[in-house]
């Protein structure tokens, strides 16, 4: 229970849905059992039981009991009786008959409206939520959980808990009170009546063929919008890094909440359709039977009719229906248990806590004066070591890069600068001031990132330089496509800066991706910029055309670059060799060439003369 409780804890800013879906249901049950105690009357003008002749109905006098209710619908019965013959009594209950199972199921209906407006919000607030704990996770808990899991937990198991929303609201609120004042009117009646509760008569086919029709066209839009769901999962998830490096978190988040209303928007209407079929098919089939009373009674009151009043009795008694909601409940108690499993799934990424804490009293760097410095840092993941003793000191407006064969740990060293993580020995500082003492937001706001694999939304290539801040403006956004060598083909493409790039920007090719990527970095406009293998998967044309984007981009900036290629940092101004986790050499190109060492063997295996 406690986990069905937390689903529930979702339901904030409902406000008045919940008191009217109880009072809905309660209605729709009232009207039901008055449906089918109107059966008892129905048997006592057929059996000439309503009084005798002559005697004159007493109107009764108004109270709040149901004993009033009672006495004043047999008062007009009886005055029908006595007063226009048993045709006019069959007639009057025949109505009023149609009249409660009309207002039965249009509480019904309206019962069904609200509790899918409060299933749609609380799976609204829910996905929202575990999505915003999702993206704000650390990257280590991408590295250590299957995507395809996550985006389950985000998707699957959350229709799973809408489902249980919906069956569990039921066997609460209605199911029993139908149940309850089913019994209380059947044993009104007569005991053995409960013994054969049975629905009457099947949908209506005609009918359940028409709405299903009008169902099947919002169900489709339905899901393509959960496809759209699950799509932007995917992008967040694959994209989290970038996310993060640009503190993306809430531009992601409110595309991410658009679709969800509208996905919400869309269930609603759906629901709709789909909660009218049951209450108009049931209508239809009891004013069907309704006239079929009529009819028949009046052959009952016919003695050359030839139809004996023990058949009539027993098509009577197959109209009760108290076993249609135990039905219901124990159906409904398997798709709870699996509803619940899966709400236990979920609740393991919002009970997550991210390793990367802010602090309370966390400091936030207005300005980048003086630069970073790594103090014998160390870092293990999984208490496997990956770096030992790394110390260096990243001045504002130098450039550092990093060398070395893959699996060094250069790439660990770029992460720990934006705090993806936090080194287990030694601490790195900004102007002074260690990076677990920054707010994270104003630490990411002032490095711009560019990696080798060059991540792009399912958006335009406008949308994609703008990356992460509100209210962009064009000439900036050519601005910056001007200073990353991209604006003359943006300009060649069909819509310019609003083609689309598709997903994982496949409509560009590599270089061209890498230059929108370098165009995004000079539209954040940072003092700090990480390069972590730029042009490594570049053709030489394409790699002209980066490397030149990039030179741009570096210029009055620090700048900590890993290179593939070495002839692309000869000018920087320390080189760290990295091996095994270690600095093993440093120094400038020329004084490492000189030396002899490591970077000359990198060197003379890339035949850099």
């Amino acid at each position: 229970m406690k986990t069905y409780f937390r689903i529930l804890s979702y339901a904030r800013g409902l406000g008045w849905y919940i008191p009217q879906y109880a009072v809905t249901v309660l209605l729709y049950a009232m009207f039901s059992v008055v449906n089918i105690a109107l059966l008892a009357p129905m048997l006592e003008v057929l059996f000439n039981q309503t009084g005798e002749p002559g005697t004159t109905p007493v109107m009764p006098q108004f109270s709040y009991s149901l004993n009033y209710f009672i006495d004043l619908f047999n008062y007009y019965l009886n005055h029908f009786m006595h007063g226009r013959g048993p045709l006019a009594a069959l007639k009057f209950v025949a109505i009023a008959i149609i009249i409660t199972a009309f207002l039965s199921n249009l509480f019904r209906y309206l019962a069904a409206i609200l509790l899918a407006i409060i299933r749609t919000r609380v799976v609204k607030n829910l996905r929202n939520h575990v999505f915003e704990k999702t993206i704000g996770l650390d990257i280590r808990y991408f590295t250590t959980e299957r995507k395809g899991d996550v985006m389950l937990k985000i998707t699957s198991d959350v229709q799973q808990v809408e489902v249980a929303i919906m069956d569990s609201l039921k066997i609460i609120l209605s199911e029993p009170v139908l149940i309850a004042g089913y019994f209380i009117a059947l044993f009104k009646i007569s005991p053995e009546l409960t013994l054969y509760s049975l629905v009457l008569l099947p949908l209506s086919g005609a009918l359940i063929a028409g709405i299903a029709k009008r169902l099947k066209l919002a169900a489709s839009m339905t899901q393509s919008s959960l496809g759209r769901i699950a799509n932007q999962v995917e992008e967040a998830i694959r994209g989290i890094r970038l996310i993060k490096a640009f503190s993306a978190n809430n531009y992601i988040l409110r595309k991410f909440q658009k679709e969800v209303n509208n996905y919400s928007r869309l269930s609603v209407s759906m629901a709709r359709k789909f909660g009218l079929a049951s209450p108009i098919s049931e209508f239809l089939g009891i004013a069907v039977v309704a006239g079929l009373l009529l009819i028949g009674g009046t052959m009952v009151l016919d003695p050359e009719s030839g139809l004996e009043a023990s058949l009539f009795i027993t098509f009577i008694i197959v109209f009760s229906r108290v076993l249609q909601p135990a039905k219901a409940i124990s159906t409904s108690l398997s798709s709870i248990q699996r509803a619940i499993a899966s709400a236990d799934r979920i609740f393991t990424i919002t009970d997550t806590r991210p390793e990367i804490q802010e602090k309370p009293e966390a400091i936030e760097i207005k300005e980048f004066t003086r630069g970073i410095v790594f103090d014998k840092v160390g870092f293990a993941y999984e208490n496997e070591p990956v770096l030992h003793d790394i110390s260096f000191n990243l001045q504002k407006g130098k450039t550092i890069a990093l060398v070395g064969m893959s699996g060094g740990g250069k790439s660990t060293i770029a992460d720990l600068i934006p705090r993806f993580y936090d080194p287990t020995e030694g601490d790195i500082t900004i102007d002074g001031i260690s990076l677990r003492d920054c707010t994270l937001k104003s630490l990411r706001q002032h490095m711009g990132i560019v990696t080798q694999q060059s991540i792009l939304f399912n958006d335009t290539i406008f949308n994609n330089i703008a990356f992460g801040l509100d209210n962009p403006r064009e000439e900036d956004v050519i601005r910056a496509a001007r200073i990353a060598n991209a604006h003359n083909f943006i300009m060649e493409m069909e819509h310019g800066y609003q083609t689309s790039v598709g997903e994982d920007g496949s409509k560009l090719s590599g270089g061209q991706r890498q230059r929108i990527s370098i165009a995004r970095a000079v539209m954040a406009n940072p003092p700090i910029l990480i390069l972590d293998e730029a042009t490594s998967a570049l053709d030489s044309h394409a790699e002209r055309l980066v490397q030149e984007a990039i030179t741009k981009l570096m210029q009055n900036r620090t700048s900590l670059v890993i290179a593939h290629r070495l002839s692309t940092i000869q000018h920087a101004d320390e080189i760290l060799v990295i091996e095994k986790g270690c600095i093993v050499e440093r120094g400038t190109h020329e004084e490492l060439i000189a030396n002899n060492g490591v970077y000359q063997s990198l060197r003379s295996m890339q035949s850099i003369h």
